[in-house]
């Protein structure tokens, strides 16, 4: 092979699909299911992600997601970014778009996340709302307001998942 072929990366001509993980159908189902969604069928791929986030969730899709999660409206306002009485303006159908779908979809993903990797919902929802050292004495629930945040708690749970305790 010669220098100028030595740094080129030879792929198989193959179609590369990105699978949706076990976490994805948790999300769901923490949505209240397809019926609440509004989908035809399971989501089966990143861009199905993409695409329920720029469609849009109904709201009765998030009420589901804070019940099962054991938020309040006004935290999920927070984490949304959105005034707490212009949510509650919404009609249960009404589907509410942009950042503030994704926002949610964000939570479900971190939620779902954080109950495979501590084998439990009620764990995690525990760890959620303790705070940590980590963190500088903050809860994770608390930096959840910014893209920082979640990656930083996302982080955490990464190396909880792999057993490196700093």
């Amino acid at each position: 092979m010669s220098d100028s072929n030595k740094n080129i990366l030879n792929e198989p001509a193959a179609e590369y699909l990105t699978e949706v993980p076990h976490i994805a159908q948790t999300m769901m189902l923490f949505f209240g299911g397809l019926g609440t969604l509004h989908l035809s069928s399971k989501l089966s791929s990143d861009y199905d992600l993409l695409e329920l986030t720029r469609r849009g969730l109904p709201k009765k899709a998030m009420l589901s997601l804070i019940q099962k999660i054991s938020f309040t409206i006004q935290e999920l306002a927070g984490v949304m970014h959105i005034n707490e009485r212009t949510f509650q303006r919404f009609n249960d159908t009404d589907f509410i778009k942009g950042e503030y779908s994704e926002k949610a979809i964000e939570l479900a993903k971190l939620y779902a996340r954080g109950e495979q990797v501590f084998g439990s919902l009620d764990k995690f929802k525990t760890w959620m709302r303790t705070p940590s050292i980590i963190f500088k004495n903050n809860t994770p629930l608390s930096l959840l307001d910014s893209s920082i945040g979640f990656s930083l708690v996302n982080n955490e749970l990464g190396r909880i998942q792999h057993g490196l305790f700093a």
